[in-house]
């Protein structure tokens, strides 16, 4: 079963729980404490049905748990009373894809012909997530939908009141209830009480202006209350709370219970603030409303001063019993709302934490202590090829632990080789971390900068391995394996101070070096011998901008001349026509009809996500130029695909960010070669590693025949 659901299912059993203690509760107290905190208590079994909070032990993981060691028991007594082949190849376990599915030793031959049958059952409920949330939306929009066509039918007979005098005293109300924002006054006489609507925008609609004077205070005050309460926003949370938990009927009932409450605790409000003197008054309105019956049913997206006769009736005998609480029910209520808060954490929910550790850390085998016989590898050796052809990622990695080690060898070198993370993956999981080969293939992908391989080897690493890995990072100065060992270590804040000293000794290096050849530095100004520069050029050996910085202010363009290893040999002032020209390339005049340039522009790339970035047919002799940076994040890779097949890239650009420079990725390529034949191929950018932050720049394609 999915977890998601699996912990959602936990919450409205949680909240279930709640629902009825409240309810049992209530009709014992109902009489002796106040209504509004009757009223606002259920948030306390909204948020149990909404938010998967809870202390690590509680009932629900209590509970699951029994249930969990009750299926494992008598899973494992099923496979020991099972007849076994002496003869037959069993094969491990497969790492289990959801922690409540039975672990049992199945030959791979038995997996290849599953029965139809189980396989479609399975499947059904792997996915029967996908029927509760199609239920809820279909729901939501339901009501959604009605309460659109409610508004609209309110809209259509509604008129505006605007008698000075009517507004005068909804002005005076509005003071007194404490609301600044202005409030519309309307009338329909379709509507069968006084109703509010508007959320952001309120409008108080009346049946009838043929009102008296003090109705027309009480009934005013009652829907402002219900304003300045946001019941409406509170009554849209349960009917979101009552889709989302469609097939638990005690939310029902919870809905029912709440809309009650709403209304006898906004009567206590209002009484309150006029005084139990003027319950009976008051009582006379309600009865006033109810004379009035229209055409059309209130909608539950609207605050209503009436909702029908028996309801009426129970509201008409609190109004008459309103008094002043006393402190013991006060103190009752306190210890009341203590105890639900308790109740609501204590049954908590189902320990996804826990289940996803499971998930995420499988049990590994030392496979060096298992081979398997010759005439046996070989068996397994073609089953590993047919799967791996077939890109059948589970049957894999259930064959794989089966090859002898030479046979493993060879085809993690050959997963390497291919770039295939997700084949690599299983297949290292295998392995104790102190193994030859675990630890040869994280020699490998550190010597060899691939951090998406050393990433996924530092998943099973233990926190000491991780430790002694960093100490080596820290040691050569390796900035982005630096990144990934901190991260693993759960000690990215330690890594953001560090990133943050090396940008200020680089800022401060970069400005000693300007220093050096009589240029300053005064914020983001330049200057040299004293003038303010105008354009500020360093670029590097390959022509590609190391910094550059324009002020129109400035009355000097100079640039910065470095030799092959980044060292400044010379400031030198820029002629007119090298600043035309590179005003040009900023600004390119050229006919774009042979220049097809591709804007590039992501505020966030996730970690290892692969973003299209369109089709396109490439002729010999095309240029390829990228001009991308990215503000943070340690690695970008910009590629060409054909047919779609990411893990097969042309024109190729896999650039690391280096200590105190910016990540960029800035080169060009001629389209035409044995390797790279022309045709029509997909444009990719690639975060291989961690996530890049304010992605810019841009990929231009320029013609052959451009000139």
């Amino acid at each position: 079963m999915n977890m998601v659901l699996k912990v959602f299912l936990s919450m409205s059993f949680s909240g279930a729980l709640l629902i009825l203690a409240l309810f049992c509760g209530e009709r014992f107290l109902k009489h002796k404490i106040s209504r509004q905190w009757q009223y606002y208590i259920w948030l306390i079994v909204i948020l149990r049905l909404l938010l998967p909070f809870g202390p690590e032990t509680n009932l629900m993981g209590k509970t699951y748990q029994a249930v969990d060691e009750a299926i494992t028991k008598n899973a494992s007594l099923s496979e020991s009373q099972r007849p076994v082949n002496a003869s037959e190849n069993i094969l491990p376990p497969a790492v289990s894809l959801e922690p409540d599915n039975e672990n049992t030793n199945v030959p791979v031959e038995e997996l290849v012909t599953a029965h139809p049958l189980k396989d479609i059952t399975s499947l059904m409920i792997n996915h029967i997530w996908l029927i509760w949330l199609m239920v809820a939306l279909g729901m939501l929009i339901r009501k959604v939908t009605i309460y659109q066509g409610f508004i609209r039918y309110i809209n259509a007979g509604l008129a505006p009141v605007s008698d000075i005098g009517i507004l005068d005293r909804l002005s005076i109300v509005t003071e007194r209830a404490g609301i600044k924002k202005p409030i519309e006054l309307c009338v329909n006489p379709l509507i069968s009480s006084p109703l509010l609507i508007g959320f952001f925008h309120p409008c108080i609609v009346l049946p009838s202006m043929n009102i008296s004077e003090k109705d027309f205070q009480y009934i005013v005050l009652h829907e402002l209350t219900h304003y300045k309460r946001r019941d409406m926003f509170y009554k849209w949370l349960v009917q979101v709370t009552v889709c989302l938990h469609w097939f638990n009927p005690l939310v029902y009932l919870m809905s029912r219970e709440i809309t009650k409450a709403c209304e006898f605790s906004c009567d206590e409000a209002v009484l309150a603030k006029i005084g139990s003197g003027n319950a009976q008054d008051y009582g006379k309105t309600l009865l006033d409303a109810m004379a009035a019956v229209g055409k059309y049913k209130e909608n539950l997206g609207a605050v209503t001063l009436s909702e029908n006769k028996q309801l009426l009736k129970e509201r008409l005998g609190a109004i008459m019993k309103f008094g002043e609480q006393s402190r013991t029910v006060k103190m009752l209520t306190f210890v009341l709302t203590l105890c639900i808060l308790l109740g609501a954490a204590f049954v908590g929910v189902y320990p996804v934490d826990a289940a996803v550790d499971r998930i995420e850390a499988p049990p590994r085998v030392d496979v060096d202590k298992t081979p398997a016989t010759s005439t046996d590898s070989k068996d397994y050796a073609s089953q590993v090829e047919r799967y791996y052809e077939a890109d059948s990622l589970l049957l894999f990695e259930i064959a794989f632990p089966r090859l002898d080690k030479n046979a493993q060898k060879r085809w993690l070198e050959k997963l390497y080789a291919d770039r295939d993370f997700a084949f690599f993956s299983v297949a290292v999981r295998w392995f104790d971390t102190n193994s030859a080969l675990f630890t040869d293939f994280a020699e490998k992908a550190y010597a060899d900068e691939e951090m998406a391989f050393f990433s996924t080897l530092s998943d099973y690493m233990d926190k000491a391995e991780l430790e002694i890995w960093l100490d080596r990072a820290l040691e050569d100065g390796n900035w982005a394996f630096q990144s990934i060992l901190f991260d693993k270590l759960n000690r990215g804040e330690e890594f953001d101070e560090l990133e943050e000293k090396h940008e200020k000794e680089w800022a401060e290096a970069q400005a000693t070096e300007y220093q050096a050849v009589g240029v300053t530095m005064d914020g983001k100004d330049y200057y040299y011998q004293s003038q303010l520069v105008n354009i500020f050029l360093d670029i590097r050996p390959n022509k590609s901008f190391y910094t550059l910085n324009m002020n129109p202010k400035g009355t000097i363009n100079i640039k910065i001349v470095r030799d092959v290893e980044n060292k400044i040999t010379g400031v030198f002032y820029m002629t007119e026509a090298e600043v035309v020209e590179l005003l040009e390339d900023m600004d390119d005049p050229d006919d774009k009809t042979d220049v097809e340039i591709i804007p590039i522009d992501f505020k966030t790339v996730v970690a290892a996500e692969t973003i299209f970035l369109g089709e396109y047919t490439l002729s010999d002799g095309d240029e390829i130029l990228y001009d991308i940076s990215a503000k943070t994040g340690s690695r970008i890779k910009v590629f060409f695909a054909k047919d779609e097949q990411k893990d097969v890239a042309y024109w190729s650009v896999n650039n690391l960010r280096q200590p105190g420079e910016s990540l960029e990725c800035i080169a060009d390529f001629i389209v035409g070669s044995p390797a790279t034949k022309p045709g029509t191929y997909q444009l990719y950018l690639q975060a291989p590693d961690d996530a890049l932050g304010n992605v810019r720049g841009s990929v231009s394609i320029k013609s052959a025949d451009a000139s």
